[in-house]
């Protein structure tokens, strides 16, 4: 079991990510699961994480429902369904670095891609191919925030509809990753007992109530700026922190 000094940075973790990830819709996802890594084994950190984050992101999908796009969610599930099924034929557990650079270079790449090819998520079969993507990225870089991002930034919804439909999609991924990374983390001896779990939920929830009103005030412009000066400066560190434990 993990001790009360580390049950309580986690706390705090969780909260303010959670913040973050209701202002920009992802951002904070990425900081929780370096700190998590930094303390968990990769098993553990995933479970833990998708926990969470499925609180956080279901309870940002009830607070902006009417905004969600129901049949990209759908889409998108379908194809985050079959790669699932697909990796567990696998059965792959990527370790610590190869999760962290993973983390940092995936927005980097995201912002190589020239602008003709970023993929529009308002498109016919776009959703669906977007959910098989980010299934395959969150099991093995942790985080798809930014790829998801990329099949946001070129269609005509605002930055409410971005957040619920986004939501949507992160919560049927994390609950996904639960299933997938469960088992593994039960055969490490997974270190957080259930009252922890529901705790760690009830945090996020927190955190995600008090950005409604950040977002509430933040126009368009300023919501993709600061989105993506955080996930650049963030994907930096991480980049460096995976080389440095592959070597």
């Amino acid at each position: 079991m993990i001790s009360a000094g580390t049950a309580g940075l986690i706390g705090l973790t969780i909260l303010g990510t959670s913040f973050l990830s209701g202002i920009f819709g992802m951002a904070g996802g990425m900081i929780l699961l370096g700190v998590l890594l930094a303390m968990l084994d990769v098993p553990s950190a995933m479970v833990l994480f998708g926990v969470t984050q499925f609180g956080a992101n279901g309870w940002r999908c009830w607070l902006w429902r009417r905004h969600v796009r129901p049949r990209i969610v759908i889409e998108c599930t379908l194809g985050a369904v079959a790669v699932f099924f697909a990796l567990k034929l696998v059965d792959l557990v990527p370790g610590k670095a190869v999760v962290y650079i993973g983390l940092g270079l995936t927005p980097f790449l995201v912002e190589l891609l020239p602008g003709r090819f970023r993929p529009d998520i308002e498109r016919r079969g776009a959703p669906a191919f977007c959910g098989a993507v980010i299934m395959a990225v969150q099991t093995f870089a942790g985080v798809s925030g930014a790829v998801l991002d990329l099949f946001f930034q070129n269609g005509g919804m605002d930055r409410k509809a971005v957040v619920a439909t986004k939501a949507a999609i992160q919560s049927i991924g994390h609950l996904l990753r639960i299933v997938y990374f469960a088992g593994f983390a039960l055969e490490e001896g997974f270190p957080i007992p259930p009252a922890a779990l529901l705790g760690a939920v009830a945090v996020a929830l927190a955190g995600t109530s008090l950005a409604a009103r950040v977002l509430e005030r933040m126009t368009d412009g300023s919501f993709r700026m600061w989105s993506r000066r955080l996930i650049l400066g963030v994907s930096a560190v991480y980049v460096v922190r995976g080389v440095l434990l592959a070597v």
